[in-house]
């Protein structure tokens, strides 16, 4: 008996997935529970499991291909089957034989309309593309508002925006003219030359990367975050010269009874989620017609690697002292370097802290993790004269800075926040508890 393996559902809002990577190949055995592909979503890489005993007999995806959840992936046959191969011949036969085909134009060039569709969601928000479409569509200048999905609830798919493409591309939307319009006769344009360094082409010598799934992923989530959530951005310097006194005097003893290294990334985390229940407004989402304020502080914080970047979450980070979010910390980091983070590790997210001084930086503009309404980036701290009762001191000071959605939170709230996270750091001292 031939069983099916179905691109599995990875997350709620997940829509689809990409092969990355197969880990069989046809005419081998594998047990129940065997892992069959790597999966990428917009979100985390999975494992897809065996569900079945037995031995590959096709593989229907290729690596690299983008397919929604619950589309036939692989064929296996069962194990202790006789008539396994008829099965799979006469199951192939049919989901491959021919549709009757109308004499009009072709399905591809169908799905787009001369004008814009207006599409939304069921809540009447705008409606919702996945990563991989956002991406496809900005490639080759499709206008998803013109395009009729063929997906569930009438969502553009991947392949709605390859059918277009593959029939040529979209036309321009006839504009209508008034009566009074007067056409006046148009001009050859002039030629405009470029600098060859805008040629994007590869020259003899350039090394070509290919782009992998998760670094494609990165790049279509940051375009949706800066297309949909108009950014606005704000800074305040902290004045951290006790929390570096405090941090160098803990440090030895707190490495000694806990086995871990004190950083300061628990301090700015810990000051961070005091202050986000202070105003609760930070920790929201944009939902179209509504604003979600969360109830849950989940704090997503930045992990970089060799090659990709993960955005592991902290859940329910207020309930934790200083202690607790530093073992958060620490092992959420190593299992993104490690590549073992799960669904539930990457989900959830609230707020997002980015400790991008960790690499220097003492000033940056970070993009929003979407759907989260605000990131707020910790610069590096550095020593410099400051004045304080007009003399010159030498202290150690941090850049916050702070990107928002325009559309949720205003500069007065944000001003706001970040000067109770300013506070709540410049006010630790001897009297700070760790745990």
């Amino acid at each position: 008996m031939a069983t099916k393996v179905l691109m599995p559902q990875l997350g709620e809002s997940v829509t689809e997935g990409t092969i990355s990577k197969w880990l069989v190949s046809v005419g081998d055995t594998v047990n129940k529970y065997d892992p069959l592909a790597e999966v990428s979503t917009d979100k985390v890489n999975a494992e897809v499991p065996s569900t079945v005993a037995g031995r590959v007999t096709e593989i229907v995806v290729a690596e690299g291909e983008t397919v929604a959840i619950g589309t036939l992936i692989l064929y296996i046959e069962e194990s202790g089957s006789a008539d396994s191969n008829s099965s799979t011949a006469n199951t192939q036969q049919k989901e491959t034989a021919p549709q009757p085909q109308t004499e009009s134009k072709p399905a591809a060039v169908e799905q787009v309309s001369s004008s814009p569709i207006a599409k939304k969601g069921e809540d009447g928000s705008k409606p919702r593309y996945s990563p991989a479409v956002m991406l496809l569509s900005q490639q080759h200048s499709i206008d998803l508002t013109r395009v009729s999905g063929t997906g569930m609830g009438g969502r553009v798919t991947r392949k709605d925006v390859q059918a277009i493409i593959d029939a040529g591309g979209q036309q321009p939307a006839a504009t209508p003219l008034s009566d009074s319009a007067v056409l006046e006769p148009v001009s050859a344009p002039t030629p405009v030359s470029r600098p060859a360094s805008f040629d994007m082409a590869s020259a003899p010598g350039d090394d070509i990367i290919p782009v992998t799934s998760v670094r494609k992923t990165i790049a279509s989530r940051m375009v949706q975050s800066k297309h949909d959530a108009p950014h606005a951005w704000t800074m305040v310097e902290v004045d951290v010269t006790n929390l570096v006194n405090f941090r160098n005097q803990a440090k030895d003893d707190f490495k000694r009874k806990e086995g871990l290294n004190l950083t300061f990334l628990p301090f700015f985390i810990k000051a961070v989620v005091e202050s986000l229940k202070e105003f609760p407004m930070i920790n929201s989402t944009w939902a179209g017609d509504k604003i979600i304020v969360k109830k849950d502080i989940n704090i997503s914080i930045a992990v970089a690697t060799e090659d990709a970047l993960y955005v592991p979450v902290i859940k329910n980070a207020d309930q934790k002292s200083i202690l607790g979010i530093a073992k958060s910390v620490d092992d959420l980091a190593a299992r993104s370097r490690a590549g073992k983070l799960t669904m539930d590790d990457m989900s959830g997210g609230t707020f997002t802290v980015n400790n991008t001084g960790s690499f220097g930086s003492v000033l940056s503009m970070p993009i929003i993790n979407s759907p989260q309404a605000a990131i707020l980036s910790v610069e590096a701290i550095v020593k410099r004269p400051v004045i304080i009762d007009d003399m010159i001191a030498v202290r150690s000071m941090v850049n916050l800075c702070l990107s928002l959605d325009h559309r949720v939170l205003d500069g007065l709230i944000c001003g706001r926040f970040l000067q109770s996270v300013k506070q709540r750091l410049e006010s630790i001292g001897p009297d700070t508890k760790l745990y």
